[in-house]
């Protein structure tokens, strides 16, 4: 099973201000995947702060190719607002799509994955 790591779990990561035994575990057993979305988030940042090491690492992640079915957003959308669900970015909602479209889960420190999961029925670590 690949785990579609989140941009957040990565800068926390990156700060080492938690300890991410299974991040770890999941780099080593060669389960994660990232997707441009994900890269887009991160690399700009990186390159400030003159990573070039780290930005070679993550383009040698396995990388998904996003395919945005834009009504299917629509409709992940309008599911979540019915629901009372507000406030749920497009990019969090691509997210779970390419995740979705490719049967991976997603790992995530940001809360709309959880209040979305059962709705969208996405699977989270």
């Amino acid at each position: 099973m690949s785990v579609l790591v989140d941009t957040s779990i990565w800068i926390e990561y990156f700060r080492n201000t938690n300890n991410f035994e299974k991040l770890d575990f999941l780099i080593d057993e060669n389960l994660v995947i990232t997707n441009d979305l994900i890269l887009a988030e991160l690399i700009p940042f990186l390159k400030i702060r003159n990573q070039r090491k780290l930005i070679k690492l993550l383009y040698k992640i396995n990388k998904l190719e996003i395919v945005v079915n834009w009504p299917q957003l629509i409709d992940y959308q309008y599911k979540c607002i019915k629901n009372g669900i507000k406030g749920i970015g497009i990019p969090d909602l691509i997210i779970a799509q390419n995740a979705k479209q490719n049967h991976c889960s997603i790992y995530s420190l940001d809360n709309h994955f959880n209040l979305i999961k059962n709705i969208l029925k996405i699977k989270l670590v």
